[in-house]
């Protein structure tokens, strides 16, 4: 496979992954994942054009250059809805600020123009231009239509459409990335600016060479020269700006995982829980009933994934729940309950935060007997977490000590000897 072929198919399969990841958020219908989605599989189809499959579907149209044309007008199309997704973004930071004014009005114009120059360019490709030159005289359009004013009208308009779009978009990146705080993302942003920096370049130098060639017709070794040179900042271009976008994805999709992972480790110790306590949970969990382990499953999966926004949001309310039923299970639970919990799990031989973590997993487990007695002043229960960063990662401990729990944990506890000292509650 020659190289621009390989950089071809590597931008294509990026802008497929990049809309593949933001699949979940316009599904859920945000507005601005639907414009950041729909430049992605804008921009995809128009690079995919480029290739030789891509030409391959359109070309027994029997229209020559009809996907340079369809090219142009995709491409046109994904930087103004780039550019829509640039002023959303940022007009919520400080609509009133001048460059994000700037921005909005740029963004506006060029949502008009955009309209305006497809039918340009399609007026002037199906009145003005030569088309019954085929690859056969020249393998690159510019080089087909070389000295014809046509190609001027349509390159020029063409050109300094996507240049003024991806010069706002440079800059508004540009600026975010100075402001960004963590290394990351301002790397990330660093790269897209570049990327649309070397677009505005791009566009320059096309045009420049459009300029030369329209009144003075240049070899066809200068011709192939400009193409590969022009050719190689288009890739360097997109790949910047993709890897670039890629950077906040990554780290937004590596946050909604270890979420997810949490929401999983905790889903049986929540579930237990919301199921005997009534009351404390937003959205009751899945009931259906089918084959024992079958429905199980599917339990499983639909709590998991349903009726919040985001696994983060889920894993708050896991988190909120799991502690609301436990505080109704103290106002129900002996007092006694949690040092018989853990002499219990010092029996078995676990000291310092395991014995504490399968301590509140046995209190738990036993406690859920007693959740239909009157309801009384909560008793004491040892537990650990402040704050939601370091709840999430002891309540997966406690969870998968009570994942351990023998099923007779609540007759072991009775039968545990009571002891002088117990440790401090709080």
């Amino acid at each position: 496979m020659p190289v621009s072929n390989a950089f071809v198919c590597l931008i294509i399969a990026l802008l497929i992954l990049q809309a593949a990841i933001r699949l979940p958020g316009v599904l859920r219908g945000r507005r601005r994942e639907r414009s950041l989605w729909g430049a992605f599989v804008t921009f995809a189809v128009a690079w995919w054009l480029r290739t030789d499959s891509g030409r391959a579907v359109i070309d027994p149209l029997g229209i020559n250059d009809l996907p340079t044309l369809l090219k142009h007008v995709l491409a046109i199309l994904g930087i103004c809805v780039l550019l829509t997704y640039i002023t959303d973004v940022y007009k919520d930071e400080d609509a009133t600020a001048r460059h994000i004014k700037i921005t909005s009005w740029v963004h506006r114009v060029a949502a008009r123009a955009s309209l305006a120059t497809v039918l340009c360019l399609v007026a002037v490709f199906a009145l003005a231009l030569n088309r019954s030159k085929t690859a056969a005289d020249s393998p690159y359009f510019m080089g087909r239509h070389a000295g014809e004013p046509g190609l001027a009208l349509y390159l020029g308009l063409f050109n300094c459409y996507m240049a003024s779009a991806a010069a706002v978009c440079s800059y508004q990146w540009g600026r975010a990335a100075r402001l960004a705080r963590r290394r990351s993302l301002r790397a990330g942003l660093t790269m897209m600016a570049v990327g649309m920096a070397l677009l505005v370049l791009y566009a320059a130098l096309r045009t420049v060479y459009l300029v030369a060639i329209t009144v003075h017709p240049a070899a066809d070794v200068a011709g192939t020269a400009q193409e590969h040179v022009t050719d190689a900042l288009l890739y360097a271009a997109f790949l910047l700006w993709l890897l670039g976008s890629i950077t906040p994805a990554t780290r937004a999709f590596a946050s909604r995982a270890r979420a997810l992972k949490a929401i999983v480790g905790l889903h049986s110790l929540w579930r237990d829980l919301v199921l005997a306590v009534d009351g404390v949970a937003l959205h009751q969990p899945s009931r259906l009933r089918r084959a024992h382990h079958v429905g199980a499953a599917v339990n499983t999966v639909r709590d998991i994934v349903s009726h919040d926004a985001t696994p983060q949001i889920r894993l708050g309310r896991y988190v909120t729940e799991i502690r609301d039923a436990t505080h109704e299970l103290r106002r129900r639970a002996p007092s006694d309950l949690f040092q018989r919990a853990r002499r219990l799990a010092e029996a078995e031989g676990r000291t310092a935060l395991e014995a504490n973590a399968a301590a509140e997993a046995y209190w738990l487990k036993a406690a859920l007997a007693t959740v239909h007695a009157p309801a009384g002043v909560p008793v004491a229960f040892h537990t650990v977490g402040d704050d939601f960063a370091s709840e999430v990662p002891w309540l997966l401990r406690v969870a998968r000590a009570y994942r351990q729990a023998s099923p007779h944990t609540t007759a072991i506890l009775d039968a545990v000897a009571p002891a002088s000292v117990s440790p401090t509650a709080k």
